[in-house]
């Protein structure tokens, strides 16, 4: 069902928020605990640094293949002050041929679903970027509300528990049945992944669910399987 990524974890300095194209992710290199993945499975590809995490995009699917975060219990008791705004926006630094438009969701069906969830924004700026359409991926409705939105609150309220910092990465997995939306044909994803390291105990897990209206939040795959079980590797 899986397409087989191959993803190995290069470094990532602070990038301010701008309108311009970063350099890569040699621009943020501290949303990686290591080196960032990478992958040739997939074309146009761009690395996007933001304030509070970094894309690796594929104007091909026009999705991200990844979104990474470096998140602490601070961070997460600062967003839980900040209003949820719902102001959904193309970004306009890709090239139109590489973007998902707001027209190629309605209507779709599938919800704009956040890679990098809007409640873990610390910051008014991180949260607008966070409802850019490069963050997004089409998300069955009611998965994206109920499954996965429990795996959302899980991994905060693990890491408002943590002793630092805990680097998540959460992307797509696309099938090789292509299934598309709207006039600039953006991919479907087959499931959504997310995978927490925390490098004070050493641990590391994901929590991998089929993007479908009856997925059901359980329990998270060892890193090991995961990679077993779809050829992608988000850690070196």
């Amino acid at each position: 069902m899986f397409s087989r990524l191959s993803v190995y974890l290069a470094p990532v300095l602070l990038c301010a928020a701008a309108p311009a194209l970063a350099a890569g992710f040699d621009d943020c290199p501290q949303f990686f605990s290591g080196k960032p993945p990478s992958t040739t499975a997939y074309g146009q590809l761009r690395e996007l640094c933001l304030d509070e995490y970094a894309v690796l995009h594929s104007g091909q699917s026009k999705t991200p293949i990844f979104v990474a975060q470096r998140l602490n219990a601070r961070m997460l008791n600062l967003a839980k002050d900040l209003k949820r705004k719902d102001k959904f926006r193309e970004d306009a630094r890709l090239p139109e041929r590489e973007r998902a438009r707001l027209s190629d969701y309605r209507s779709s069906g599938f919800s704009r679903g956040h890679m990098a969830a809007a409640a873990d924004m610390s910051t008014e700026q991180g949260k607008a970027q966070s409802y850019l359409l490069s963050n997004m991926v089409p998300q069955d409705i009611t998965q994206n509300g109920k499954a996965w939105s429990q795996i959302e609150q899980d991994t905060r309220s693990y890491i408002r528990r943590a002793k630092g910092d805990v680097f998540v990465i959460t992307g797509p997995v696309f099938g090789k049945q292509r299934r598309t939306i709207g006039d600039g044909q953006v991919w479907v994803p087959d499931a959504v992944f997310k995978m927490v390291y925390d490098p004070s105990t050493g641990q590391r897990w994901v929590h991998l669910q089929d993007n479908q209206p009856s997925t059901k939040a359980g329990k998270p795959l060892s890193y090991e399987e995961f990679v077993q079980r779809t050829g992608i590797r988000l850690l070196d």
